[in-house]
């Protein structure tokens, strides 16, 4: 599975929205699912004319869920002193 594919998988038709930036079932990160599929035909626009788009995870619990790319927290993988442009919504 593609995660920029332009039509979602089946199994995104199961998912729940997670209050927390995790899985509901198992609280396992993001960076530990099996399956991703992000909606970037249809963003959202908040107050600030920022894009949002709903994140659809498959975890290796078997929990299907999703949540807004705003809610993501800020990767480990970057230093905070790197993240040069963290105004950015265009980091797809």
């Amino acid at each position: 599975m593609e995660a920029f594919a332009p039509h979602p998988p089946e199994w995104t038709a199961a998912a729940v929205h997670a209050t927390e930036f995790c899985c509901p079932k198992c609280a396992a990160s993001c960076t530990d699912a099996h399956e991703v599929w992000i909606n970037r035909r249809s963003p959202v626009y908040t107050e600030s004319n920022r894009r949002k788009w709903q994140e659809f995870y498959r975890c290796s619990c078997g929990g299907v869920w999703w949540a807004w790319s705003s809610d993501r927290p800020p990767s480990e993988l970057v230093r905070q002193d790197e993240n040069l442009d963290e105004g950015s919504d265009d980091d797809f």
